[in-house]
């Protein structure tokens, strides 16, 4: 009895200090209206859910007004039992008997076959503002699916833990569109999903996993928010953050993702904290100096950041049991730092400090370091120096002209 005296006064607690409501409790406040008499599918993993920590599968499963009949289970599964890069099976919920279809296996895009007796389907999961991060690649297939059978998408929106505000990275360049670079947009969007899909969907950017289809439009409804703002960061909403994916267990850590991510696709050159537990927050090697590294960043007067010297071993991974020495970082002016820029400045000081030491002189992920950035040019220019001054201004091409177009997508100020 104490116990749920306890946990209903954490309930209560989160639900007294949230600041922002997710759509999934818009979309409740409502009445469900938009799904009446539908037959829905549902997109999600665990952090789809509502301030109480209530998933959205039991919500809608729950709701008398709902006919929820299916559920998708996008990479690390609908109830979040898979591991990165593992297979999501077909299988049938234990929870609510629902079947459960797999699009992050043979089927990215779901089949007509997968989409039968579904009127409507709802698209509910938390992002973190990178274009890398594979569940807005799930959204936009889903989208081209339903779109082919006239079935309509309702996305209930989520704060962008990087704020609405950050854009960085030029926009996919054609040749290098994948399931981790799906759309011809910056590396950091500066957009909630829901403003995203409106603006891919009204502007023809969903043109599929390899961007040379033609663009199809489907009919879109987005749930918004209630009071999320464009300047807050994830820890200003006050909602409980549900990892969305293994390795991005803290909104720190989603921050992280396009702090570190690209540098870590050199895996065997630098460690990014994957494997430790501060996953994309620190960058580390065996042969590194810590505090020379720190001396050579604090050098270049990056503005918004601060480095530390750490030392670490991680529990698991290629580097299990190393002794690895490096920096962390901290964003101390987050406005006026560049996120996607700070792994290249700490690849440059490296290739100062170690000019032995250049990843890109190695075969092995080069086609997936291209790919993630969205062009080819970063690799063939930043690899010759490892200078930031190489690539800055290739890099920062395209923020301005996307800030005016994705402008008119807002749904928050």
């Amino acid at each position: 009895m104490k116990f749920k005296l306890l946990l209903g006064a954490l309930f209560l607690s989160l639900s007294l200090s949230a600041q922002v409501k997710p759509g999934i409790e818009v979309l409740r406040e409502r009445g469900f209206d938009c799904l009446k008499g539908k037959r829905v599918g549902l997109v999600t993993n665990p952090s789809g859910v509502d301030s109480h920590l209530r998933s959205t599968i039991d919500i809608l499963f729950e709701a008398p007004e709902v006919n929820l009949v299916t559920l998708y289970g996008p990479e690390h599964g609908v109830r979040g039992d898979v591991y990165a890069g593992g297979k999501v099976s077909d299988y049938t919920d234990p929870t609510t008997g629902l079947p459960v279809y797999s699009i992050y296996g043979k089927f990215r895009k779901p089949s007509p076959e997968m989409l039968k007796g579904v009127d409507v389907m709802v698209y509910d999961i938390q992002d973190v503002g990178a274009r890398s991060y594979t569940f807005i690649s799930t959204l936009g297939l889903v989208m081209r699916a339903c779109a082919e059978q006239g079935i309509e998408v309702v996305v209930l929106d989520r704060p962008n833990p990087l704020g609405g505000r950050k854009v960085e990275g030029c926009c996919t360049e054609p040749g290098f569109h994948s399931f981790v670079s799906e759309f011809k947009i910056p590396y950091v969007y500066g957009l909630t999903v829901g403003e995203l899909a409106i603006l891919i969907n009204e502007e023809g950017l969903n043109c599929g996993e390899k961007g040379d289809e033609k663009p199809l439009v489907c009919k879109l409804t987005v749930v918004p928010m209630k009071g999320w703002k464009r300047e807050m960061t994830y820890v200003d909403t006050r909602l409980p953050w549900i990892l969305p994916s293994p390795q991005i267990p803290s909104p720190d850590a989603a921050i992280g993702y396009p702090t570190a991510g690209i540098a870590g696709e050199f895996q065997n050159y630098l460690n990014i904290g994957v494997g430790y537990t501060l996953p994309f927050q620190v960058f580390g090697a065996e042969w590194i100096d810590a505090d020379l590294l720190k001396a050579k960043l604090d050098s270049y007067h990056l503005p918004g950041i601060a480095f530390r010297t750490i030392h670490y071993k991680p529990f698991f991974g290629g580097l299990s049991g190393k002794d690895l020495n490096g920096v962390q970082y901290f964003y101390t002016d987050y406005e006026a730092a560049s996120l996607t820029l700070t792994q290249f400045y700490v690849m440059q000081a490296i290739g100062e400090l170690y000019p032995d030491r250049n990843p890109f002189t190695e075969a092995g992920r080069l086609r997936m370091f291209d790919i993630v950035c969205g062009t080819d040019y970063v690799r063939e220019n930043f690899g010759k120096r490892l200078k930031v001054e190489d690539i800055r201004s290739y890099w920062e091409k395209d923020v301005e002209t996307f800030k005016k177009l994705s402008r008119k997508y807002y749904l928050y100020e």
